[in-house]
């Protein structure tokens, strides 16, 4: 078995580099470890972290293709985190003009989850703690 002994980062390509950057940061709450543009690529590299833990690499490329990513394509499905409230995420999502759906029951658990999208519609899971 392969020793693993965390996850390390979630790397993320949009397509509207500043937008993304304000979502990730200013509604998902995400804070900027390092913020690199590399010329010969033609790319922005975001590092961001949440609660003092690397997450996420947030890149720009010039001319990406789409992905097909909702609802039930292969590859990556969506990413989650966990909240207190579902309905004080919801709000907060919804004075920000993000469009989230309804709040489901994992029926395993009985817990709370939602989903949004980023701006690229990357599905983002809310699962309450």
């Amino acid at each position: 078995m392969l020793k693993l002994n965390k996850l390390h980062h979630i790397a993320i390509i949009c397509s509207d580099y500043p937008k993304s950057k304000k979502f990730y940061t200013e509604i998902m709450g995400f804070e900027i470890l390092q913020e690199v543009y590399r010329e010969e690529r033609d790319s922005w590299k975001l590092d961001l972290s949440f609660n003092g833990q690397y997450l996420i690499e947030l890149f720009s490329f010039p001319n990406n293709p789409p992905r097909v990513s909702w609802p039930e394509a292969r590859g990556l499905r969506h990413i989650a985190f966990e909240v207190d409230s579902i309905e004080d995420s919801i709000i907060f999502l919804k004075e920000n003009e993000v469009p989230v759906g309804d709040i489901m029951i994992d029926p395993h658990t009985g817990k709370k989850f939602c989903f949004f999208d980023d701006p690229d519609e990357l599905p983002i899971e809310l699962y309450e703690k």
